[in-house]
């Protein structure tokens, strides 16, 4: 297990000593009169700047790359996680952090049990202006559900739709500006994205992969693939328990005889397992593709990053042999 993993079984703790700490006398006073500035834990992605904006915090720098984009000039965007190497799960919010959500008009958060430090700093601080966009709630999903909602074309449009909505209701006095934002991100921005998530399923709907982790199961689903790796071997990887070992027997056997025509693993979980799991599959000629967890690089946008990683999928499934 790695540290990443064992720290998810701790973020609990985490999380209460973090909303002890914004609890502090005079911590939070300042928060609500004055927008914090920049801090290592988290980037800002916003437009040039105009005369007034909407101060908005994503959880997530996937939520926040596309929050940033629909509303342009009139947005200014902080994601709190902004590194590749940062987990979700088991973040250590800062103060900053703190300061940051307390100042916020709009707050995107994944939900699902994914990043539940940012629910118990709003609390620690409510707001009645304060608009909270909680993905997993917007979706259906919940918690104990697949967190994992960014690598789902259909939810992604569903939040875009929501948060250009929010936009609107927030600022009624540019929401002509907003839809000409989200018609403008909808039809070029997302272009290649859409592009390359229609031509996998017209050309390879059906086709059974296998994959490290629970994160690519919602795309494999939005691309009509099959995934073939048993639901709990995924989940056990992802939350950084041990794989059964039926399971592991059931995801070496179907690599072993070619049963999936391509593996996708999770560059930014790559325990011990999923490195054996590669290596057995580039053993066995079975094209291996790659998927992270948060933008690569950082200062990628959300299109950008998923093309190509779409563009990677697809070019292991043109690879791939008959078994």
């Amino acid at each position: 297990m790695n540290v990443n993993q064992a720290m998810r079984r701790v973020l609990s703790l985490v999380c209460a000593s973090a909303v002890t700490m914004v609890g502090v006398a005079g911590l939070l006073a300042g928060c609500a009169t004055a927008r914090p500035p920049g801090n290592g834990s988290a980037t800002e992605q916003n437009g040039s700047a105009g005369n007034t904006h909407i101060a908005v915090v994503a959880a997530e720098n996937f939520w926040g790359s596309i929050a940033a984009q629909l509303g342009g000039e009139r947005v200014r965007v902080k994601s709190i996680i902004a590194i590749p190497d940062a987990d979700p799960h088991d973040y250590e919010p800062t103060a900053a952090d703190a300061r940051a959500l307390a100042s916020a008009q709009y707050v995107v958060t994944n939900g699902v049990g994914y990043d539940p430090w940012v629910t118990k700093l709003i609390a620690a601080n409510p707001e009645p202006g304060r608009s909270v966009l909680n993905v997993g709630e917007l979706i259906g999903v919940k918690e104990g559900g697949n967190p994992h909602r960014w690598y789902s074309p259909d939810d992604v449009h569903r939040v875009i739709d929501q948060i250009s909505a929010d936009y609107k209701r927030i600022d009624p006095a540019d929401a002509a500006y907003f839809d000409q934002q989200k018609q403008n991100y909808e039809t070029h921005g997302l272009a290649r994205y859409n592009q390359l998530i229609a031509d996998i399923k017209a050309k390879y709907t059906g086709t059974p992969i296998g994959a490290s982790e629970s994160i690519v199961t919602p795309l494999a689903e939005g691309l009509g693939l099959r995934m073939a790796t048993p639901e709990s071997f995924l989940d056990a990887i992802s939350e950084g328990t041990d794989p059964t070992a039926a399971d592991k027997i059931t995801v070496d056997k179907q690599i072993e005889t070619r049963q999936i025509k391509i593996f996708i693993f999770n560059s930014q979980n790559s325990t011990p397992d999923v490195t054996a799991l590669v290596t057995a599959a580039k053993n066995h000629d079975i094209p291996v593709a790659m998927v992270t967890e948060t933008l690569v690089p950082a200062t990628a946008s959300f299109q950008d990053w998923q093309a190509d990683q779409l563009q990677g999928i697809q070019q292991a499934l043109s690879n791939a042999t008959t078994p």
